[in-house]
């Protein structure tokens, strides 16, 4: 197959272009610094510069002639949230979505699919309920409300007669990069532990089923609309602690209070603080067998 990918340099998308590569496909890599893209996968992708997704079509001519779309461009969210850092949050996946629809729209034929990157934001806090795919959004929330216009701009592609695929992904577990990045040297030093009395559920995932459940969703003609991407079963933020220090041997009882985080990040720490039980209802019903299903042996295989 040939596959456009934004957001190639990232930890979701080097994951997502290796495994591509690996069983073959040609990679068309959008990136808005070629050197960077030239730095990561050498010769082994077609460069495409996109330097203002915000404000420009993509590129109609990378478009041209492929067959699908791994869409995996936006701003970290994971900072503090000032009104600047809200704006280039939300501009990144709005914007840059409707901009990539755009320059979809102006090929012919069209790729036949986009799998479009989206977060488990989109519930809100829903304290212990089992979230699957039919839940509605949360209401007045930051993060939700970017996810909804998000992913309004996504499946405008199906105008075009694209079968479109929302991915709501959790918290990603990843060797380089995502939340545990912050985390492990707390953990490594014995001074990790649950934050906010850690009874909040964390939706987590290991990276290499996001990119693997990616691929499956791109190629199975069965899939469209939200998919949820999180573990079979979440964790709650104590539990992740515990299994976390267990995987580094290290203690994790050090508690994290809630102030210490909003003090910290603002309001972004609401992310952190509250949670979602999310499910891979869809994702399961559609056959996909995980990797990484329990969250210990994920742990150590991303520590280890």
């Amino acid at each position: 197959m040939r596959i456009a990918v934004t957001g190639a340099t990232g930890m979701i998308g080097r994951r997502v272009v290796e495994l591509l590569l690996e069983r073959g496909d040609e990679v068309t890599a959008f990136t808005r610094d070629q050197s960077r893209l030239e730095e990561v996968f050498g010769e082994r992708v077609q460069p495409a510069v996109w330097r203002e997704p915000e404000s420009q079509p993509a590129p109609a001519q990378a478009l041209a002639d492929r067959d699908g779309v791994i869409h995996l461009l936006g701003e970290n969210v994971a900072q503090r949230w000032t009104a600047d850092a809200k704006r280039r949050i939300r501009d990144s996946r709005v914007l840059g979505t409707r901009n990539l629809v755009a320059g979809m729209r102006d090929v012919q034929p069209t790729p036949s699919v986009l799998v479009s990157q989206s977060a488990s934001g989109y519930y809100g806090p829903r304290g212990d309920e089992r979230v699957d795919e039919t839940a509605p959004p949360a209401r007045g929330d930051f993060l939700a409300d970017v996810v909804v216009d998000w992913e309004a701009e996504a499946a405008r592609a199906e105008e075009l007669g694209v079968r479109v695929v929302r991915t709501r992904t959790g918290v990603v577990l990843s060797p380089k990069g995502g939340a545990l990045d912050r985390m492990l040297p707390f953990f490594k030093a014995g001074l990790g532990g649950p934050v906010a009395g850690g009874r909040q559920y964390v939706p987590w995932i290991h990276v290499d089923d996001v990119a693997n459940a990616m691929l499956f969703l791109l190629d199975n003609e069965a899939a469209s609309g939200p998919v949820n991407l999180a573990a079979p079963e979440p964790a709650t933020n104590l539990e992740l602690s515990k299994a976390l220090g267990r995987a580094l041997h290290r203690p994790a009882f050090a508690p994290v209070p809630a102030f210490a985080l909003k003090a910290l990040y603002g309001e972004m720490a609401s992310v952190v603080t509250t949670g979602v039980r999310e499910v891979p209802k869809r994702l399961e019903e559609l056959g996909y067998q995980f990797s990484h299903p329990a969250l210990e042996p994920a742990l150590r295989d991303v520590v280890g």
